[in-house]
């Protein structure tokens, strides 16, 4: 592969056997159990997997963080994107959605997406999801949002659309009696002696017989984790999302992409300077349905910065308000939709008008106060258009995969038509693979131990042989107030402003996070106790190792990766993307592709089989 000039970059690694590189330390699993397919998430995308592998006759197991209900799609306002209106057409879809990825989508995918979108969510409709309506005629409502040319976005309960979607596939999973686990963190993967996926192992928090750590063997693992934006102080993710798909990935061997692209919702209620963890997001679709964004003199500072003012594409919308704050001094921004009036608010965005009035602010009087927040993983597990990942066995849909769709910055409600479409074709991959004869699931795991299928107890401070799960010595897991430290470190280091300067400073205090832990472990030992805490912190270090890597690496301004010192965006050099893996010893290799397009996710012999 070819790589931009005059920038220092390591080396492709040789094509090898997926191995896993590292393990997270943890007890031995203490039980089992048996399926076709486990899916890890249930959200839109991991749910929409389930029933369509249940449907074709697969033996299906759901594993998710907390309860079936409580992942990301849950929490998404604005809607589901799709060309479903007269006039609409997947091609002015496809025209959108490559202009707000700034060169770096990949077409081929996002074709798929418009293309096959429209379907997709008629069968979602079928599956029992209710959208917005006309009272007369039963037509679905379209709305905007920003980047988009025309009303194509379809919602639920006025901003309620993820929860709907949600209610949705959970009844449906529920119906079909499919095999779930709740309350569930995955560890690692499991593989077999040729390198395959084999399964899962897994921690589930107080679940009976499923208690502590287990495995799930299945032939085929489907990662639809969703996202990571707890690597930031301030994120509207909920608290689960701690990237553990994509370091679970990265430990075993499998490529990611595109993580410096992280998108910064514009307009995220703003509840003061000290504010922390989940934060409640005002949707684009207020700025869809007339809204403006204002200064504290009530000037809309947007107009003149891109034709669609306040409907531009989320970066040019996020740029404009840090601009705005940097010149003011200020510490927010204002959003104006006192005009909607109290009747409009009542109806289309309740959701929305609740959390402000929660937080003593009522959108009917006055202007809500907002500022950029981290909000979505444009990047994530390198997949094909079938979801398949550089790992044989392993697909990734959803937030936790970069399959090409959404470039430098995702399109405004993109993102649940991605999970969906995807997951789609990564059900139809799958099952077409059992239904042509291929291996039984957990076969070769019970033919050949693989690495983590050990029995026996392992002793977790061990510090000269690998534990039980494959961890090699001296790989400390992270206290758990780590996670405070960690989400400092990028908030202010890799958020939406970011520099050279600022950029190395947080690679050289996440490097001490971890060499201090390693230290105590030589020194005495010792390593965190493994627990759901202290996985997670190690996780959230993992993946901002990756995205500080790349941002520093992408020497240029693009979509939503901003850097202050480069302001420029670069095609000659930059317009291809980033693909990292981790080594054996917990290096990072940092490499690029030749173009925007993705290269086949597979090793050589299989290229010709990586796309449809």
């Amino acid at each position: 592969m070819s790589r931009p000039t005059g920038r220092p970059s390591a080396a492709a690694p040789a094509p090898r056997a997926a191995t896993p590189a590292t393990a997270l330390r943890a007890p031995a699993p203490g039980w089992a159990i048996e399926a076709d397919v486990v899916v890890v998430g249930s959200g839109v995308a991991g749910l929409t997997v389930a029933l369509r592998c249940a449907a074709a006759g697969a033996r299906v197991t759901v594993v998710t963080k907390a309860r079936l209900d409580d992942g990301s799609t849950r929490w998404a306002q604005g809607g589901i994107a799709a060309a479903l209106g007269e006039g609409d057409t997947p091609e002015q879809h496809l025209d959108d959605t490559l202009v707000a990825g700034a060169g770096l989508c990949d077409e081929r995918a996002v074709r798929t997406l418009v293309t096959e979108g429209p379907d997709a969510v008629r069968r979602l409709i079928a599956t029992g999801a209710r959208f917005d309506a006309d009272d007369d005629t039963g037509e679905i409502l379209l709305t905007r949002e920003g980047g988009h040319h025309r009303r194509r976005i379809a919602h639920a309960g006025g901003d309620a659309t993820g929860a709907e979607i949600s209610r949705a596939l959970v009844e449906a999973v529920r119906a079909a009696g499919i095999d779930t686990v709740e309350n569930a963190l995955v560890l690692d993967l499991l593989k077999d002696g040729a390198g395959r996926t084999a399964g899962v192992t897994l921690h589930v928090m107080g679940e009976g017989r499923r208690d502590g750590v287990g495995a799930v063997r299945a032939g085929a693992v489907v990662l639809a984790t969703g996202g990571m934006g707890q690597i930031f102080s301030a994120t509207t993710n909920p608290a689960v999302s701690t990237g553990d798909g994509v370091a679970l990935a990265l430990r075993a061997g499998a490529e990611v992409s595109d993580l410096e692209f992280v998108q910064f919702h514009p307009t995220v209620l703003w509840l003061g300077p000290e504010a922390e963890g989940q934060q409640p997001l005002v949707s684009e679709a207020v700025r869809g349905e007339g809204a403006h964004l204002v200064d504290a003199d009530g000037v809309r500072f947007m107009r003149g910065q891109h034709e669609l003012a306040e409907l531009a594409p989320r970066d040019i919308v996020a740029k404009g308000i840090m601009r705005r704050m940097r010149e003011r001094g200020a510490e927010h921004m204002y959003l104006d939709a006192r005009h909607f009036g109290a009747e409009m608010w009542e109806r289309r965005f309740p959701t929305i008008l609740a959390a402000c009035r929660t937080h003593g602010i009522d959108p009917v009087t006055e202007p809500i106060p907002v500022a950029p927040a981290a909000h979505y993983a444009s990047g994530g597990v390198r997949t094909d258009l079938r979801g398949r990942t550089t790992v044989p066995g392993l697909y990734a849909c959803g937030e936790v995969a970069c399959t090409g769709v959404h470039g430098a910055n995702r399109l405004a409600s993109n993102s649940l038509l991605e999970g969906l479409v995807f997951a789609e074709r990564i059900a139809e991959n799958i099952t077409e693979g059992i239904a042509a004869g291929a291996e039984p699931a957990g076969a070769a795991a019970e033919r050949t131990e693989g690495p983590g299928e050990r029995t026996g107890p392992s002793d977790p401070d061990a510090t000269d042989t690998p534990d039980a799960l494959g961890a090699p010595a001296g790989a400390p897991l992270l206290a758990s107030e780590a996670r405070y430290e960690i989400q400092h470190i990028m908030t202010h280091g890799a958020g939406v402003l970011r520099s050279a300067e600022s950029l190395a400073r947080a690679a050289d205090r996440l490097d001490r996070v971890h060499d201090d832990a390693a230290a105590q472990l030589r020194r005495d030992g010792k390593t965190a106790e493994p627990g759901v805490e202290t996985w997670e912190a190690t996780n959230l270090h993992l993946v901002a190792r990756v995205l500080v890597a790349a941002a520093l690496r992408r020497e240029e301004t693009r979509g939503c990766h901003w850097r202050e010192d480069r302001p420029e965006r670069d095609d000659a050099v930059w317009r291809r993307h980033l693909l990292v893996t981790l080594r054996p010893d917990g290096a990072l290799d940092v490499r690029s592709t030749d173009s925007e397009a993705f290269p086949p996710p597979t090793t050589p012999r299989a290229e010709t089989e990586s796309r449809p």
